[in-house]
């Protein structure tokens, strides 16, 4: 049961549930995804993680980090790690990014074991670092042979690359039970996405693929389907007939951070709306699965995203259902942001969007009608990580009562995971006056950074938070429309200061 405090007390932490080691399970205990059908055995657990594009700034910046915090909290025991790049490191250079990358992790206290700061100080220093040509044809396979399987290929790689380099392997040259790691984005359309699922799918079986969305982290996944599932006072209400709509927001007061080299040609829609939140919204939007075995969970996703549309009959115009625009010089916090057309490494003619948003309606009797709004972007003047179920109003409300009659809205937090309930209730003072409340708590949360929670599953053999691929096309095929809109000029650039909430004329800026 969860346990509400109002928003002016202190909450505590909630820690994550450890797995039962029980064959049977109390009720409301569905079990750890680890034991649900479908899922591997130890034995095919992964002894080498070769991360491709070791030099890159992916690997420091978020990759090492999430492994480090694995093997230090003893959580992937006996593992090997092998960078490999096209850039001519010595091992001195490699052994300084791990160094940098571990730092936190190899620090007394915080989530690191004892036990765990040993091991990963071993990993360290039998790690190596190996230039390769990965393109070129048996260069990879033959590396392969040198180190000890099963094997995680992690592709911390352009996308164009991770393509050549899977075209040129052969199956062949794969250790017994590789397991292929795919950075997103995952294509650049839907044709480009079933393609290389296509070459992919003649290297190994789709559950040896995982499709990584580091947003997709173990704490959001269960707290969601734990909230809704678990709950019997929520789920008879989660459909059209109660909700009135769904916002998934992911807002940031980032401005480029020197990516302008991928951002400038993904923008918000790419970065975020195609990928991330479109999978928030198929877990707040489908139905029941009989367990939390990979299969059961990624079947009931799949099913949500085939039925998905932006627009719907209610709807057509994309010009309507679609909005974006694009961040001016303005102040977030102390920092002075420029135009975003100004910013380095930005090509004005690329006409791209710092923030978007897009209404997707689920196509079926649970949801027909209901807009799930996805919004996400940059330069915002407060950063917004949040799921939001607003319901509908009563059908009656008494005479008699004053105040504002607000909506009942239901917020889910991720990072910090948290969960609140916005009420309308009696007083204070004047019992006919309804106050608006909210009740408050900590939903778990797992100590791993979310790259360290996806690595996890990878090295366990589990592809539970991994995207499969029927999904990974359908996502691209949902927003393909708007991106041709956008893109024909159909739908018009806004504007909004950096440092505001984004355009005023967005309902979702004045909340």
């Amino acid at each position: 049961m969860l346990g509400f405090v109002t928003k002016t007390t202190q909450i505590p932490k909630v820690a994550p549930a450890k797995p039962s080691a029980a064959t049977g399970s109390a009720p409301h205990d569905a079990g750890s995804p680890a034991h649900a059908p479908g899922s591997p055995s130890a034995s095919e657990r992964i002894k080498t993680l070769v991360i491709l594009g070791a030099s890159g700034d992916l690997t420091g910046r978020l990759l090492l980090p999430g492994v480090g915090r694995l093997i230090a909290s003893g959580r992937a025991p006996g593992i090997t790690l092998v960078g490999a790049g096209s850039d001519n490191w010595t091992a001195e250079q490699w052994q300084e990014r791990l160094a940098g990358s571990f730092a936190d992790a190899l620090a007394p206290g915080g989530d690191s074991t004892p036990e765990g700061i040993k091991a990963l100080e071993a990993v360290q220093s039998n790690s190596s670092y190996h230039q390769l040509n990965v393109t070129a044809k048996g260069e990879l396979g033959a590396f392969l042979a040198t180190v000890e399987g099963p094997v995680a290929l992690y592709f911390a790689l352009p996308p164009a690359i991770s393509q050549k380099a899977c075209e040129v392997l052969k199956k062949k040259e794969l250790p017994a039970g590789t397991r292929l790691v795919m950075e997103k984005p995952f294509g650049s359309s839907a044709a480009s996405a079933h393609a290389l699922n296509a070459t992919l799918g003649k290297l190994v079986a789709e559950d040896h693929i995982h499709r990584v969305d580091h947003f997709l982290g173990k704490s959001t996944v269960l707290n969601i389907m734990g909230l809704r599932f678990a709950n019997r006072l929520l789920e008879p209400l989660w459909n059209g007939e109660h909700i009135e709509k769904v916002e998934i927001v992911f807002d940031e007061d980032l401005t480029l951070e020197n990516r302008a080299r991928y951002y400038d040609h993904a923008g918000a829609g790419k970065d975020m709306i195609q990928s991330h939140l479109l999978q928030i919204m198929a877990i707040m939007a489908m139905e029941p699965p009989a367990t939390l075995g990979q299969e059961d969970v990624r079947s009931s996703i799949a099913a949500v995203l085939r039925c998905s549309t932006i627009g719907n009959s209610y709807k057509p115009d994309l010009a309507d259902a679609t909005r974006r625009a694009r961040y001016t010089a303005g102040t977030i916090g102390e920092r002075q942001v420029p135009n975003y057309v100004d910013e380095e490494g930005v090509d004005p003619a690329n006409d791209t969007e710092t923030l978007a948003e897009v209404e997707v309606y689920v196509n079926n009797w649970r949801w027909a009608g209901v807009p799930f709004i996805l919004r996400s972007g940059k330069a915002l003047g407060r950063g917004r990580k949040e799921a939001v179920v607003t319901y509908k109003p009563v059908p009656h409300l008494p005479a008699g009562f004053t105040g504002v009659d607000s909506p009942t809205r239901l917020h889910i937090g991720f990072g910090p995971e948290t969960l609140t309930l916005d009420l309308d209730v009696n007083g204070p003072g004047d019992l006919f006056t309804l106050d608006r409340v909210q009740l408050e708590t900590a939903l778990a949360s797992d100590p791993l950074l979310p790259y360290g929670e996806v690595l996890e599953g990878v090295l366990s053999g589990d592809p539970l938070l991994s995207v499969r691929g029927d999904t990974a096309e359908d996502c691209w095929r949902i927003v393909e429309p708007a991106f041709a809109a956008w893109k024909a000029g159909s739908v018009p650039m806004e504007e909004y200061a950096a440092g505001s909430n984004g355009p005023s004329g967005w309902a979702t800026s004045n909340d």
